[in-house]
């Protein structure tokens, strides 16, 4: 199989197309086996991840299937479809595929997002799920769709203990995923607004599913203690999402200064701050900042949080606080929507008596420790081995640090020298908005590596970026 590439197109794509009409034109049949990553790799003079990610795409679209320690073979595809795509691959502009989530197995892998694992409390879990499970009194319904009543209760006494926040269950609206609870906050708000300010850099997903919905998005830069509130006020903005306690990506905490200056912006402007606390729990140096939404009774502040990095993704539940004045257009939407819980009825009720028994509390103290040893174990790695060229903008809070890299060279070519050599960060550049030019920045999670194998990562991300320049 010859495989010619060239420097206009993702090496993975290159490979996708070249074997996908290989299979479509019949050069390779049923049953056909494929090179394996590692020979093809090799072949083409490449690092295995291109051949991978290609290999993924073709069994994710049913073009081969992979067998467990037999390798890739071709699968039977109906003749009209396979003439569709032969069509398809003639046409001139033929639409980007894109690649799924990435599922490699990294030797040092420093995402952001992940959680340690081996710290997880999975048999307190396994017991509590099943205790719920064989409940004579659990009913297999749609259950209340603002959320279970007992989790709302937990929710807001355990927010109040960790992070200051002044609300009743009735405030609390519990989901599956945070993308469904910015489409209720969007389309309970697009009446009155028309416009969302968001921190530039900042994460993307809540601006995106706002202009989905028909807002403006007004990108408003940051100071060094938080958002620029002067900027907000000459935007026109009514409405804003923030980070305070740990900015995404820069991990920047707000001033007490400018919580109060964001606060008496949104009194002035009878608008709304909505709080994303992503990681608010996980603060390791300095004083302890509650939230913006407890900082005064009855703010104009709509607080997001959830449990994915406090417990860990696969339980996907996520809650919003209202304000009291949003309640009955709330209950007004979800009435003509007809809204059911998103989120698992299962997993709420397992949290719940999680919560009430006392481990969630614990478990957070105990992560605090251990993430606060990898935060500190990371930091010194970063010294010893890219003193020299790199800054460290973020740090004391959160999952990650970000760092800003002293090199004419990309940050996405950073990322992928780093990948072809088992090391996984990723693109901070990818957070800044236009007009501002974004740095050379890399995120470096530090929260699901274990913590023997940050120093050891830093030394071949070190020698990833400058061995060979």
């Amino acid at each position: 199989m010859i495989i010619l590439l060239n420097s206009d197109t993702p090496h993975y794509l290159q490979i996708y197309n070249h074997i996908k009409s290989e299979i479509t034109t019949d050069h390779l049949r049923v049953n056909d086996k494929l090179p394996s990553i590692r020979k093809l790799a090799e072949f083409l003079g490449i690092s295995t991840t291109p051949v991978e990610l290609a290999y993924q795409l073709l069994v994710s679209e049913g073009f081969v299937d992979s067998r467990p320690r037999a390798g890739y073979f071709v699968q039977n595809i109906p003749e009209p479809y396979a003439r569709l795509e032969f069509q398809q691959e003639n046409r001139q502009a033929l639409a980007p595929v894109y690649p799924s989530r990435d599922r490699h197995v990294y030797p040092y892998d420093f995402h952001m997002s992940k959680i340690d694992r081996a710290a997880f409390p999975i048999k307190t879990w396994r017991k509590l799920y099943s205790e719920t499970l064989f409940d004579e009194q659990f009913e297999l319904d749609y259950g209340n769709p603002q959320g279970e009543a007992g989790l709302r209760q937990e929710i807001a006494q355990y927010l109040h203990q960790f992070r200051g926040v002044q609300c009743s269950p009735e405030q609390i609206v519990i989901a599956g995923d945070q993308s469904f609870l910015i489409f209720i906050l969007s389309s309970l708000l697009q009446q009155d607004f028309k416009e969302l300010a968001i921190e530039n850099p900042g994460y993307f997903l809540i601006p995106s599913l706002f202009r989905r919905m028909g807002y403006s998005i007004l990108p408003i830069p940051l100071h060094q203690e938080g958002i620029n509130v002067e900027h907000l006020y000459e935007s026109g903005a009514r409405l804003v999402v923030t980070t305070p306690s740990h900015q995404f990506p820069t991990g920047t905490t707000m001033s007490r200064e400018r919580r109060w200056a964001l606060l008496e912006w949104a009194d002035k402007k009878n608008g709304y701050i909505i709080e994303d606390d992503y990681d608010g729990e996980f603060r390791y140096y300095g004083e302890p900042l509650p939230s913006l939404q407890g900082l005064t009774p009855n703010p104009n502040v709509i607080y997001l949080g959830g449990f994915s990095q406090v417990l860990a993704p696969a339980i996907s539940i996520h809650y919003m606080v209202l304000p009291q004045n949003l309640l009955e257009d709330y209950h007004r939407l979800r009435i003509q929507l007809m809204l059911e819980q998103s989120a698992s009825r299962m997993q709420q009720i397992t949290l719940q008596r999680f919560i009430e028994r006392g481990f969630l509390a614990k478990h957070v103290r105990k992560m605090r420790q251990l993430y606060k040893e990898k935060h500190d174990r990371l930091l010194f790695s970063i010294e010893k081995y890219l003193n020299k060229t790199v800054t460290v903008i973020g740090r004391d809070a959160g999952f990650h640090l970000l760092v800003k890299v002293n090199d004419s060279r990309s940050s996405e070519e950073l990322v992928a020298l780093a990948k072809d050599k088992g090391v996984r960060v990723a693109n901070g550049a990818f957070y800044w908005s236009q007009p501002l030019e974004p740095p050379t920045t890399i995120m470096i999670g530090f929260a699901g590596i274990p913590l023997d194998l940050i120093e050891e990562g830093i030394k071949a991300l070190a020698n990833a970026w400058y061995s060979s320049s």
